[in-house]
């Protein structure tokens, strides 16, 4: 049996980096301090590793160095990254190369607000790294954003210095293994203390790197409980694509995604969209899928999850990875980013779920709790319709029976509009059902092939997706 190796301190890993007389860079804090540096310098050897250490605090200071932010806004991905290459050019400018061959050039940098005197406000930043692996090789950027969870921002501080020599150490020493850098910039920091909510790789030793696969790594670590990816597979912030906007989402397997769930997302928007009488221009649509959702056979099955995504993104929608399973934490996620409307499509057996007080058992204010979280204030379900396989009858939210103990609640929910029928629904779809769908793909019977929307069947086809064999 292989013994486990103890993990390294900060100190420690500071030390090991200090003394590898081939890396040498630069180290640029703005708004919290000289949080990770430090490390260094307390570690020692520094003089061979640090080049310059650095926190352009003042604004007007920051700017001279690297130029002005549109809206003055300094805690962002775009002043990050203009840090992290305008430090390397800074050195490969100054310094002659052949003084020390085979020296490794890096960069590292944090732009973050801490927590606000009133702790009304939490605090977040962007930590980066701009780095080589070999001397001759163009550089590699990991670029990662923090959410602080600490009430106190000494502390936040020290979670943030600790992360940065986790990031510096990892960039160096697991870079051939991304997944293992992701897990090391946990390293004696505990989950509780921040949350890594967007992470992004580039570069030549990331080109086989899938960033929805690493997003998928945070969620799945319990690092963050939800990602965004666009349908170019690029990350995305959910501050940044979510804040004061309308949200509507569709939850889904998308396993894959047939006509109905299109009809569904379809017609609900657009119902959505006139009962509020809001533009689409200002509002976020989403297609979510939950952990829960991917873990249905026991395990993540990777390449399954890429298919569904790679589906829904030639589709081009925004896809969002949680770990929500239940709606109403969902719903209280969007909460935290905008006050606008938000509206969530969903079949009648979904619905049925969110009235089982089975799901609820471990909340304080058990189902009443939820409900409290999920319909909010500006928060509609726009029910599609079931026909019941065994009786034919199409169910929807007026014939609808649930528990005898929550009757008189959902019929509260039902006469303020808070439970919305979905009518223009395409009767022909009502006939598609998913799980059938996925075993005509797998036995070879054709008639999947009218069940899903334009342009996925192809798709399928040609990647051999879902079990679809020539």
């Amino acid at each position: 049996m292989t013994p486990i190796k103890p993990i390294l301190t900060p100190k420690q890993k500071a030390l090991n980096i200090n003394l590898d007389p081939l890396i040498y860079g630069t180290f640029a804090e703005i708004g919290a301090g000289q949080e990770t540096v430090r490390h260094f310098f307390r570690a020692g050897g520094a003089s061979q590793t640090i080049a310059k250490a650095m926190s352009a605090y003042d604004k007007e200071f920051s700017d001279a160095i690297y130029g002005k932010e549109l809206k003055s806004r300094y805690v962002t991905q775009n002043r990050l990254r203009k840090m992290l290459r305008y430090e390397v050019e800074l050195v490969e400018e100054r310094l002659d190369r052949s003084l020390v061959p085979g020296r490794k050039y890096f960069s590292y940098a944090n732009t973050v607000t801490t927590i606000n005197y009133n702790k009304t406000s939490q605090g977040h930043g962007w930590v980066g790294i701009r780095f080589q692996t070999d001397e001759h090789k163009d550089y590699n950027e990991i670029v990662l954003h923090v959410k602080f969870k600490e009430n106190d921002s000494t502390l936040q501080q020290e979670t943030l210095g600790n992360i940065g020599v986790n990031l510096i150490y990892g960039a160096f020493r697991y870079y051939d293994n991304p997944r293992k850098l992701i897990d090391s910039l946990y390293d004696d920091i505990a989950l509780d203390k921040i949350e890594i909510d967007m992470i992004d790789f580039c570069g030549p030793d990331f080109l086989y790197v899938d960033n929805r696969l690493m997003s998928l790594q945070l969620v799945k670590k319990g690092m963050t409980d939800a990602v965004i990816f666009n349908s170019e597979g690029i990350n995305m912030l959910s501050a940044d694509i979510l804040y004061k906007q309308n949200i509507f989402a569709v939850r889904g397997s998308f396993r894959p995604v047939t006509l109905v769930n299109i009809d569904m997302f379809e017609n609900g928007l657009q119902r959505f969209l006139q009962d509020n009488n809001i533009n689409p221009e200002d509002t976020q649509v989403l297609f979510e899928i939950t952990i829960s959702n991917l873990r249905a056979a026991g395990y993540i099955d990777e390449r399954d999850f890429l298919d569904r995504v790679d589906v829904l993104a030639k589709l081009g929608y925004n896809v969002m990875i949680s770990n929500f399973s239940e709606y109403y934490r969902m719903v209280d996620y969007f909460s935290k980013y905008t006050k606008g409307k938000i509206g969530v499509a969903m079949g009648v057996n979904n619905l049925l779920d969110v009235f089982d007080e089975e799901f609820y058992e471990n909340l304080p204010g058990g189902i009443l709790e939820a409900f409290g979280k999920f319909f909010k204030k500006g928060m509609n379900v726009y029910l599609y319709p079931y026909k019941d396989t065994a009786t034919r009858e199409l169910l929807n939210s007026e014939n609808l029976k649930v528990h005898p103990n929550l009757k008189e609640l959902y019929k509260y929910f039902k006469h303020n509009k808070l439970i919305v029928d979905i009518k223009n629904f395409n009767p022909e779809y009502l006939e598609i059902y998913s799980r059938e769908t996925l075993k005509k793909i797998a036995n070879k019977d054709c008639s999947w092939e009218k069940e899903l929307p334009s342009g996925v069947v192809e798709l399928i086809k040609e990647r051999g997706m879902f079990g679809y064999k020539n």
